[in-house]
């Protein structure tokens, strides 16, 4: 039984997607997001409740849900350096990097996304959600910023070493939404530089340009 992942262009679910590939995993999609409705939403809350992509479905029929957690699964699975490295000092920076994302960097985009999630009154005005925006934004950048500080330390030209890995590829996706990618280029050039390279290696170029088509970095 191949895998099944649950996702759609754009979204969260091309960090997954990428992984796979990388891994050379076989696997099917199903178009799937909580905002579209339709048989694949239908499909994916029969097993995840919360309607999030992605969601991969394993071989076994066990459902993981959450990115960092897919790429560690997927990365503790394949011990041979493809998706986390294998070294144990820096396989445990790399999973302390994949998590800091998922709690620092997404967070951030979902309060940015739904602000009105985060005022405790229902009937709150207008400038209340955007100074909630604007704070958002501001700490979203400032993590992206000591994620750089703290994890671009290697000559290698990537993350995960001589080629992208699971750090790598969630760093590049989450790093495409809410003007992350125009403010490192002018905070953190070299790290920008990076999340470039990843967008264009050679296995990962075409499955970017299908989920960003044709957008400057």
């Amino acid at each position: 039984m191949e895998m099944t992942l649950y996702g759609t262009r754009g979204s969260g679910s091309a960090a997954i997607e990428a992984a796979l590939v990388l891994a050379g995993q076989p696997f099917t999609q199903v178009d799937a997001a909580s905002w579209v409705p339709g048989a694949g939403l239908d499909a994916l809350a029969k097993i995840n409740p919360l309607r999030q992509i992605p969601t991969l479905v394993l071989a076994d029929g066990s459902v993981m849900t959450e990115s960092a957690a897919i790429l560690i699964h997927l990365g503790l699975s394949l011990p041979d350096g493809t998706l986390l490295p294998q070294s144990p000092s820096a396989r445990a920076q790399a999973i302390r990097g994949l998590v800091f994302i998922a709690a620092n960097c997404y967070a951030a985009i979902s309060v940015l996304d739904f602000p009105e999630r985060w005022s405790l009154d229902a009937d709150s005005p207008p400038d209340v959600e955007r100074c909630i925006k604007r704070g958002a934004r501001h700490r979203l950048h400032l993590h992206w910023e000591m994620f750089a500080d703290q994890f671009l330390v290697s000559p290698e030209p990537f993350l995960n070493g001589a080629a992208p890995g699971a750090l790598d590829l969630l760093a590049a996706v989450v790093s495409r939404w809410s003007g992350a990618r125009q403010h490192l280029k002018a905070a953190r050039p070299d790290f920008h530089a990076l999340l470039c390279r990843v967008d264009t290696h050679p296995p990962l170029a075409a499955l970017f340009e299908h989920h960003w088509p044709a957008r400057a970095a």
